[in-house]
């Protein structure tokens, strides 16, 4: 039920799905929705919940950071856009149909939130360690997600706005110059 709300909500907009099309599509009756979530605004809120990035970006700093700058970035970069790229359909709701959804930029925001936090964190214990120049952590983790929720946006719609630089490309690109930077 929840993919098949996020599906038709990306693409007739959270005013133009009824929650018939929703159960439909789940291949359930509309009593069985509203028995599990109540309402479509419950499903949607559920649905971001459940899908967002959070839990997977924590486990990713407990157990995969190794406390090289580059191949760290590298890690949470990528990560970070396979993440979003699989959560494309939510983010482009949550943009789309904010003024239909209230609150529901301050729930998007909670995943970026928790990342920079997750960051600063990563760039205090770096910067610690003596294997980052002394620097604002906080803006360097702001710095390093804004580049790449930009990067990401210019994906969005695949319009390609820069057709001759992939994605991949730009990560490589994007971390190699800011671990330079940052390298003592």
């Amino acid at each position: 039920m929840l993919l098949s709300a996020i599906e038709l909500i990306a693409e007739k907009g959270y005013k133009g799905v009824t929650t018939q099309e929703i159960a439909a599509a789940a291949g359930v009756s509309e009593k069985t929705l509203f028995r599990h979530f109540g309402s479509k605004r419950n499903l949607v809120d559920e649905a971001f919940e459940r899908f967002h990035y959070t839990g997977e970006m924590s486990k990713l700093f407990q157990e995969k950071i190794t406390w090289n700058l580059h191949a760290d970035l590298l890690l949470i970069a990528r990560t970070y856009h396979e993440m979003m790229s699989r959560n494309r359909k939510m983010i482009w709701i949550s943009i789309k149909d904010e003024a239909h959804l209230p609150g529901i930029r301050q729930q998007t925001q909670q995943h970026p939130r928790r990342l920079m936090e997750f960051l600063t964190q990563y760039f205090v214990a770096m910067s610690e360690k003596g294997k980052l120049v002394r620097t604002n952590p906080e803006l360097q983790a702001m710095s390093f997600l804004m580049m790449h929720f930009g990067a990401f946006l210019n994906e969005l719609e695949k319009d390609e706005n820069f057709p001759g630089v992939t994605l991949d490309a730009f990560i490589e690109e994007s971390v190699h110059i800011f671990a330079k930077a940052l390298t003592p």
